[in-house]
């Protein structure tokens, strides 16, 4: 396995993140990524979820935007789980757990402040599907759950699906094609 070193900067703190193949966006964070760490609205505090976190960029940057958070990070990749990990460490993160997971399976115990995804598309709208209709039962009220998408791709569907889960969805973030929506758990 030959690693990648990335060195970016999100909101204007620098962060670094060991990548490799078989990992999505290996040679930089992706715009859809880069967006939704941009424009995510973080809990004061409690616990949140990245679900399929690839290499962490998402769960560790809200780590460093807010310190009082705990962190969960999940993917079912087993090598985006061990990357995840020692990006963790690399950007000196604390509070942080990392779990092998298909979708919700290894985080039934824990209830969230919040949930943020860019989730696997490639892997078919019934998994993106599963990720928002399974969201509102590991959510505390008024949680929020911010997911990114391109808007060509299952834009509307997304939409309505979200709007079905939780009552309501908005626009949270747009940019190059892609949004970030939003939900809230009331």
């Amino acid at each position: 396995m030959q690693l990648r070193m990335i060195y970016t900067h999100f909101r204007g703190v620098q962060f670094q993140f060991l990548t490799a193949s078989g990992v999505f966006s290996k040679k930089h964070v992706d715009l859809g990524t880069r967006l939704l760490i941009e424009s995510m609205i973080l809990p004061q505090g409690g616990y949140i979820l990245d679900m399929g976190c690839g290499y962490g960029a998402v769960g560790i940057a809200a780590a460093v935007f807010n310190p009082n958070l705990h962190v969960v990070m999940v993917d079912i990749n087993e090598r985006a789980v061990r990357l995840a990990r020692k990006n963790a460490q690399l950007n000196n993160v604390q509070k942080v757990i990392v779990k092998r997971s298909c979708l919700y399976d290894s985080v039934k115990d824990f209830t969230f402040n919040c949930i943020l995804s860019n989730p696997p598309v490639s892997a078919g709208i019934e998994t993106v599907k599963a990720i928002i209709t399974g969201a509102p039962e590991h959510i505390a009220n008024n949680a929020s759950f911010q997911i990114v998408l391109k808007s060509k791709i299952g834009g509307k569907r997304i939409c309505d699906i979200m709007g079905s889960a939780f009552g309501n969805v908005d626009i949270l973030a747009r940019k190059s094609g892609y949004r970030v929506l939003i939900s809230e758990k009331h």
